[in-house]
């Protein structure tokens, strides 16, 4: 699953790379991908909230042994991935100008971000089956094709960017339209195989026929991912705009880079923590609890190594990173600064991470979506809103937000598992 995570983000990453390479508007033209980013984000989060609320459970039936029943949460979760993959297309494309200005835009980079977004949408519920049905792969233990599915939308992508951007001179919207190519070809790679004879659970047309209960226990325990993307999506938002009224496009720009190499950076980290949920959801499932146990330590160690490394890493060479977008002098002299100021706390954001995935993991879905909104909702929102306007700090009050926001939130969350979940369950 870590590599499933870094192929994905690899080529989400080359996308971005190519746009900023564009001759003569790479700069604006990455500006205006950023604009897109909470809309992806919405996207996202609601195929999180049927792909990481149904896989779980199936994982915990299957513990119990009730495959019947695991099978239904696969049926109904693609079905609630359909509903919701038609709606939000419509609802996007038909609003899609005064979202993109509420969202930032200026009349410069607006062009640029619908280019894309239009694109994008099209192949809306192709993304959204792609990513909210491949957990379920993952949790029965098919890591690899899990992978196989990342990797060929990543090699599909990283082959028709090139040809796309600068052989037919399609600018962003080609970069679009290879990304949702890439998105069509996983969509049928997941649906072959959870339909095919190797699945252990297989989609069935009769589980398709939603159920109210169920849908409510799926929707319950993945509301914890979809508050997460929908929350950094808040805060995409909010972090856009108080850029664009404290320092323009340049900063719009600077926090695209930025969010990038987050991406990149803290994709392993998601990588471990949610393959560790299949594991700890079956197990938990089957009562063994000193595995869980067992699985959870090992997701704290190696998390907590990786994050102290790339952190320092990652504070060590600011300037390489933001050139691997945009050699722009101006982004360069902008974006150093805040990257050490956005980082100076990074190791600490692993704390949330790896306490919200063993909440999922183990179906505590009320402790999960209370760290989802903590972190970004109640901490990270309103200082990216305070800091600038009452505190006179600017751009650095927006960047300043997120390390504060990584300690207080990171040791909650971290410390909220262990009393709870952790130290309980060496008594059961």
């Amino acid at each position: 699953m870590t590599a499933a995570q870094l192929i994905n983000i690899l080529y989400n990453i080359v996308d971005r790379m190519y746009i900023g390479r564009i001759p003569g508007e790479g700069r604006l033209a990455l500006t205006g991908l950023g604009l897109c980013l909470p809309i992806i984000s919405i996207l996202i989060g609601f195929a999180n909230l049927c792909g990481m609320g149904g896989a779980p459970l199936c994982s915990i039936h299957r513990g119990k042994g009730e495959d019947e029943e695991a099978e239904a949460i696969l049926g109904n979760s693609f079905a609630l991935l359909l509903l919701f993959g038609a709606v939000l297309t419509a609802l996007c494309l038909l609003f899609r100008e005064p979202i993109l200005y509420l969202f930032g835009a200026s009349d410069v980079t607006f062009p640029y971000a619908e280019e894309y977004l239009t694109v994008y949408l099209l192949g809306t519920i192709c993304v959204m089956i792609g990513l909210g049905m491949n957990p379920f792969i993952n949790s029965q233990g098919f890591g690899r094709i899990g992978m196989g599915t990342v990797a060929l939308g990543a090699l599909v992508n990283i082959v028709l960017d090139p040809i796309f951007i600068f052989v037919f001179h399609m600018g962003v919207r080609g970069a679009a339209l290879a990304t949702v190519l890439s998105q069509t070809c996983s969509t049928v790679w997941v649906l072959l195989f959870l339909t095919g004879k190797k699945t252990l659970l297989r989609l069935r047309w009769s589980a398709f026929r939603l159920k109210g209960e169920r849908v409510a226990r799926i929707l319950s325990l993945g509301v914890s991912g979809f508050m997460m993307s929908m929350t950094n999506s808040l805060v995409q938002v909010l972090c856009n705009a108080t850029l664009q009224q404290y320092g323009g496009d340049l900063y719009v720009g600077v926090m695209t880079v930025i969010n990038s190499i987050r991406e990149v950076i803290t994709m392993p980290i998601t990588g471990l923590t949610n393959g560790s949920q299949p594991v700890l959801g079956y197990n938990y499932g089957a009562r063994e609890y000193g595995r869980v146990r067992e699985g959870i330590r090992f997701s704290v160690q190696v998390t907590m190594a990786y994050s102290v490394v790339i952190w320092l890493v990652t504070l060590a060479i600011p300037e390489l990173l933001i050139r691997l977008f945009n050699d722009d002098p101006a982004l360069i002299a902008a974006g150093v600064p805040a990257f050490r100021i956005y980082y100076a706390t990074f190791a600490f954001m692993s704390f949330q991470m790896i306490g919200q995935s063993i909440f999922v993991g183990l179906g505590r879905s009320k402790n999960a979506i209370f760290f989802s909104l903590l972190r970004k909702a109640f901490i990270v929102a309103p200082l990216t809103v305070i800091l600038p306007a009452w505190f006179g700090m600017g751009v650095n009050g927006v960047f300043l937000a997120e390390p504060i926001s990584n300690v207080v939130g990171g040791l909650a969350c971290i410390l909220t598992m262990y009393f709870t979940v952790y130290r309980r369950l060496e008594f059961q």
